[in-house]
């Protein structure tokens, strides 16, 4: 059984944040990170395999901007890696130039696409771990946007599974996840030093758990059985959009009209949901596409997407707009305003043409997210949680990702 020093020490180690991808320039927009053309999956690359990662994004104009990726090595917890040389993790070159770009054709917003991909035949990334990107205009020194990826050995064995069968309630509005970490072939004699671990609901860094303490310890294993801190709200299917063809409406889409300069979509307005009703969507995910779905990288137009939820009117804190494609640093680009003469709280977001699957949050003054009661919350909720197994050997200088997973719960 797990004694309280090693409680207290899982839990210092917690007091940590999770990495995001972020976007701080706002002429910059539909940042996609995907590995091997997967844009359901978390950014994880498995060491030394065919796994290819692609980055790309869009500038908004014709301009040429010179743009140069550096990475860094993070530790598990996202703070820089100070204790090893660029030599250690890394094989070729730092400081890559995006050379990959095109102008977008007969849109109505101009812009330019940037892409890139990782490993290239100009550097290679040699140990497993977290990695953030920094894409920068030369010259500057200033983020025009950053990206955080995960390398993964899986050196270690994690086993997970989730119920609706939890320690608060049964089948009512809770999901429970359990696993098991077998070290393998690894040393380890001081589990609360030489592992950390991360567990989060639909890729979520805002609703992660890090270091949750282990609730049963064995000579070659951690166990996590009956653990409260493991307990998610179950929340609600994400809703979901998508345009195709700005000239006519396409799922969850009212209506489309032109203003004389851009396209105004209008998705369906948005009500409290009281019961659950399963509807299949992508828990927070995007993909950028067209009806022909042909050249959609310069051919996907860029849209006003105007949001309408009609809910209890708020005393405190801001309802929000989340999901994987929400990554503005500034906020208040998805902060939705009350609308005294509609009676409905609105937003309304530029998006590239495509699908997107989205939630509403309910963000307080601290920063600190949580689902909106209206939206609902039902143990029949589909999620995927996904979990990460840190190591850290013994006089080692870095954390190494020894384990990667992930389930869905049905």
């Amino acid at each position: 059984m797990k004694s309280p020093l090693i409680t207290l020490l899982f839990l210092l180690l917690s007091m940590t944040a999770a990495g995001k991808n972020v976007i701080y320039d706002p002429q910059v927009k539909s940042l996609q990170v995907v590995v091997n053309q997967n844009w359901q999956a978390l950014p994880v690359m498995k060491l030394n395999s065919a796994d290819r990662l692609d980055i790309s994004f869009d500038e908004l104009s014709h301009d040429y901007h010179r743009y140069i990726c550096h990475i860094e090595r993070c530790e598990a917890n996202w703070t820089t890696a100070t204790e090893v040389f660029e030599s250690d993790w890394l094989t070729g070159f730092n400081d890559l130039i995006i050379d990959n770009y095109e102008h977008s054709i007969n849109t109505t917003v101009p812009y330019t696409h940037y892409q890139f991909a990782l490993p290239n035949d100009q550097c290679r990334l040699r140990l497993s771990g977290n990695y953030r990107l920094h894409i920068q205009e030369d010259g500057t020194g200033d983020d025009v946007l950053t990206v955080e990826l995960m390398v993964t050995e899986q050196s270690m064995q994690l086993v997970m599974n989730a119920t609706t069968n939890t320690d608060t309630d049964s089948n009512g509005s809770h999901q429970q996840v359990t696993m098991t970490v077998d070290y393998g072939n690894h040393s380890v004699t001081r589990p609360e030093e030489q592992i950390q671990t991360v567990v989060m609901q639909n890729g979520r860094e805002d609703n992660c758990r890090r270091n949750v303490p282990p609730t049963f310890i064995s000579q070659n294993s951690l166990e996590w059985s009956h653990s409260m801190d493991l307990i998610f709200d179950a929340g609600n299917e994400y809703r979901k959009y998508e345009v195709l063809d700005p000239s006519h409406p396409t799922m969850g889409v009212d209506y489309i009209r032109w203003d004389g300069d851009y396209y105004q979509v209008f998705p369906y307005q948005s009500e409290s949901r009281p019961n659950y009703l399963y509807d299949e969507d992508a828990d927070g995910d995007f993909v950028i596409r067209n009806s022909d779905n042909r050249e959609i990288d310069t051919t996907c137009d860029y849209v006003w997407v105007n949001y309408r939820l009609k809910t209890d009117v708020l005393t405190t804190g801001h309802i929000v707009i989340d999901g994987r494609w929400t990554t503005d640093a500034d906020n208040d680009t998805y902060r939705m305003e009350y609308d005294e003469e509609t009676g409905l709280y609105t937003a309304s977001i530029l998006q590239k043409q495509g699908y997107y699957s989205y939630q509403y949050l309910w963000e307080d003054a601290g920063g600190t997210r949580k689902p909106l009661p209206s939206e609902g919350n039902f143990y029949q909720t589909e999620n995927r949680y996904q979990a990460l197994v840190y190591y850290k050997e013994i006089g080692a200088r870095t954390w190494r990702l020894t384990a990667f997973g992930q389930i869905i719960l049905h």
